[in-house]
């Protein structure tokens, strides 16, 4: 099941690359979350989607909202790739259980033991306000919306306290 414009989104506390564990409900009421799903680690499109990110980070910065980069890889190895590319937000790791935040919120594979790249953006009182994916793991980012989304941009709308 996708998680839907207005769900709550499901609660996560997973390790970051730093391995201090990062609760999604820490941000409540707080600033609005951008939580962005990739399939893999030192993967060209993949990269290429988060050094788009951290360079045009300004945009999330002046909306007082938090990104949150979610893999099914390893801790040690989004650890080196965050540190070879200067990431400037948190790069969480959902390996195990292998991919079961992806599944909660619907963007797991299983044939292919990843995520889907998906993004989901979280107000502030922790209910989805827009969702978007590209169309496969080898396609490069798009917004296309998940079942309908109201809005194809990340931070129009969020505004922290």
């Amino acid at each position: 099941m996708t998680i839907a414009v207005g769900d709550v989104a499901p609660e996560f506390e997973l390790a970051s690359q730093d391995r201090s564990p990062v609760r999604l409900s820490s941000f409540r009421g707080d600033r609005p979350v951008v939580v962005v799903f990739y399939p893999f680690a030192f993967t060209s499109i993949c990269e290429s989607e988060l050094c788009s990110l951290r360079d045009d980070h300004s945009a999330f910065e002046r909306a007082g909202s938090q990104v949150l980069a979610i893999y099914c890889d390893s801790n040690p190895s989004l650890a080196r790739w965050s540190r070879e590319q200067g990431w400037n937000f948190p790069v969480l790791s959902d390996f195990w259980p292998h991919g079961a935040v992806a599944a909660s919120y619907g963007v797991f594979d299983e044939a292919l033991g990843c995520a889907r790249r998906a993004t989901f953006v979280i107000d502030l009182e922790g209910k989805v306000i827009d969702t978007f994916e590209s169309g496969g793991i080898g396609t490069a980012p798009g917004r296309q919306p998940l079942r309908g989304s109201p809005r194809p941009a990340l931070t129009e709308g969020l505004s922290a306290p």
